[in-house]
């Protein structure tokens, strides 16, 4: 396979707004010799990219400096340790970065076969919000069946898996909206209930739903009073996953109602975990989920597509929390495949 000498990609010209994302010609990533290169057909826009473009989430050592943490296209080049990928191959991967560009350098360990009859872009949609949920909700706080779950934000990327993975695994989830199409999103992708916090007391209302018990996993991403929240849905013996601030970084908890029911409050980002525990969590990924995805009449997450040069659109998009599902940035390369 011939790699042309340069690529387009997006890079932060500064600390801002949306319109800081600019077009560049840059050189191609170089691969380590556990490294994948994948030439890039869609790239998932998520919040940890809105932090970066803020100048709040700086890329960890060695890491690209471009945003993107989760890309899908076929690979391109391969490392020298490199055994169970070939040229050519239909991959999703989770990045340490540089996924807003045409071609991506990632460690084989965070790389997954695509399921055969996803798109791209749909692909694309998958890995760093499900790498998260996976890690957080599965392996940290030990999602089992039966459980009932209180997903915050449950018609965006992080809630729309955290959803699937409950459905998957046998738990039921409780998805918190804002409006009326939110709710029928979260209830064709396989929510048990939905609670509409504009109208609807969302601690009541998850007690009303589990019958007095509580929920047993809540996944936060908005923080400030929802914690106080939280903490009042919450069955005994819960566990309170967070996995953002978007509505306030600290919190006044009500400290003894979380010792009386014997509450676990736990926090995490992804980006910083070594390429060890990221493999880790794509061999879980690969074990119990992937075989769900890939069969026939799975729900595929909703997908707003936008040209890689208008990754500042899809930011200024993500920011007004009007959309539900996933906001994809499509390559040269992308639009002109289609599934299999």
């Amino acid at each position: 396979m011939t790699l042309p000498q340069d690529m387009l990609a997006i890079a932060i010209t500064a600390p801002g707004a949306p319109d800081v994302l600019a077009p560049r010609r840059l050189p191609l990533p170089e691969i380590g010799q556990g490294d994948l290169l994948i030439r890039v057909a869609a790239a998932g826009v998520n919040g940890p990219d809105l932090a970066q473009r803020r100048g709040y989430y700086d890329p960890p050592p060695g890491a690209s400096p471009l945003p993107g943490l989760e890309v899908a296209g076929e690979v391109a080049g391969l490392g020298t340790e490199v055994a169970d990928f070939a040229l050519g191959d239909r991959v999703m991967a989770l990045t340490n970065g540089g996924g807003y560009a045409e071609y991506a350098a990632v460690p084989a360990g965070q790389v997954l076969p695509m399921p055969e009859t996803w798109s791209f872009a749909e692909a694309a949609a998958l890995p760093e919000t499900w790498f998260t949920m996976t890690q957080t909700l599965v392996m940290r706080a030990g999602l089992a069946k039966d459980m009932w779950v209180l997903v915050h934000g449950g018609a965006g990327g992080i809630g729309g898996a955290a959803i699937q993975i409950c459905t998957i695994l046998g738990a039921r989830a409780i998805a918190v909206v804002s409006d009326a199409d939110k709710a029928d999103y979260c209830r064709r992708i396989g929510a048990a209930a939905v609670i509409d916090r504009t109208r609807e007391n969302i601690a009541q209302r998850a007690l009303d739903l589990t019958g007095g018990h509580g929920v047993d996993r809540v996944v936060d991403l908005v923080g400030g009073p929802m914690a106080a929240i939280n903490v009042a849905a919450a069955a005994r013996g819960g566990h309170i996953v967070q996995i953002s601030t978007l509505e306030g970084g600290n919190a006044d908890m009500p400290l003894r109602q979380m010792m009386a029911k014997d509450l676990t409050l736990s926090g995490s980002t992804l980006r910083p975990q070594s390429s060890t525990v990221k493999a880790a969590i794509a061999a879980r990924i690969s074990d119990d989920l992937l075989p769900r995805l890939a069969a026939p009449g799975w729900i595929k997450p909703a997908i707003k597509r936008f040209p890689l040069e208008q990754a500042g659109l899809a930011h200024a998009e993500m920011e007004s929390r009007r959309h539900h599902g996933k906001l994809i940035l499509m390559t040269a390369f992308g639009h002109g495949n289609k599934p299999s």
